[in-house]
């Protein structure tokens, strides 16, 4: 399928229907929001404000709904009046998404718009990203992952049209390592540190992880930020919010993700970074099951182990074997460490 096939797809999910998102600005609901405004009967456009994401967030999100001639309401959030939330265990990123959306839901039928969606994407599939079981949970409807669009194909779409998005969408509370505390001073310093950079250097995404006296900075472009000696500055500044030692690290951040499989003589392996939840993924897979144990599943042309390892064979090529993985990816369900 090609990337215009894939989007007609999306098209198809979203026509004549009252449809609610949740909106963040980010590549992903800025292009369904954009779609929807073209064929839904009506579009409504949730933003969660939360207090923890980057300068602008908001501004950003009134201005592209604006553009889009949809309406747009916002959700006012105190996550630090949330102590379970604070504690920032590895569950936070589900705990966070599960506050969200509950209030997206409670809005949006509120409102009549009995369809709601999220931008999630097939390539969401393969990374460490545990709110999806929220998606799953709420029942959100999920036209990206529907059509097997990933954030590459995403992005192109977005730029071939010029259609405007933010890069720079991600919770700031993701920066600090789990089971350490989040901190309104610690999200503040995060927050202005990242401002800085941006202004400094004009890279479009910058993260800047907090480890206490220890900064780690990356951002999607290396040669801005060593451009005329720039980091100097920026150390400068970090020291001066506290950090004791700042690191650059030398990988740019790549948000093209896509799904890219080994294949060879029909067969395939996929590590994928979190382990499997066997009885959760049993009951979506239902009669598709060929044998199972207390570990691993077989359905045809897979295998799929508890600890996340998923062996493909029996596929006659490459498209084909990408294919049955996506569709396969749909079914799966992880656990959360």
């Amino acid at each position: 399928m090609n990337l215009e096939e894939k989007i007609d797809i999306v098209k198809n999910i979203l026509k004549d229907k009252k449809v609610a998102i949740g909106f963040s600005g980010g590549a992903d609901s800025t292009l369904i929001a954009y779609l929807s405004s073209k064929v839904a009967k009506d579009t409504l456009a949730i933003t969660i404000n939360n207090h923890l994401f980057p300068s602008h967030f908001i501004e950003n999100t009134k201005n592209l709904a604006e553009s889009f001639g949809i309406a747009h309401e916002i959700i006012d959030i105190n996550f630090y009046n949330d102590e379970y939330f604070l504690s920032n265990d590895s569950s936070r990123c589900y705990t966070c998404r599960n506050l969200m959306y509950s209030k997206i839901e409670e809005l949006a039928e509120k409102r009549g718009f009995n369809f709601i969606c999220d931008g999630n994407n097939i390539s969401d599939l393969v990374v460490d990203r545990p709110g999806i079981l929220i998606t799953y949970k709420k029942g959100f409807n999920t036209p990206f992952i529907e059509a097997k669009l990933t954030s590459k194909d995403i992005h192109e779409y977005l730029n071939k049209n010029d259609i405007p998005y933010s890069r720079s969408t991600t919770c700031l509370a993701t920066r600090i390592p789990t089971d350490t505390r989040t901190t309104e001073g610690k999200i503040s310093r995060i927050g202005h540190c990242e401002d800085y950079i941006q202004k400094t250097t004009d890279c479009e995404i910058v993260k800047v992880r907090d480890f206490e006296k220890f900064a780690v900075v990356e951002v999607d472009n290396l040669k801005k930020i060593l451009k005329n000696n720039q980091f100097r500055q920026i150390n400068d500044e970090l020291k001066k919010q506290g950090f004791k030692k700042v690191a650059l690290n030398l990988s740019e951040i790549d948000d093209d993700e896509y799904i890219k499989l080994d294949y060879s003589d029909s067969s395939f392996s996929y590590q994928l970074p979190f382990s499997i939840n066997i009885d959760d993924t049993i009951r979506q897979l239902e009669n598709e099951v060929v044998s199972k144990s207390d570990n691993q599943i077989k359905v045809k042309n897979f295998i799929i182990n508890e600890n996340g390892l998923i062996e493909g064979y029996g596929l006659k090529d490459y498209e084909a074997a990408l294919d049955s993985y996506m569709n396969l990816l749909k079914k799966i369900r992880r656990n959360i460490r």
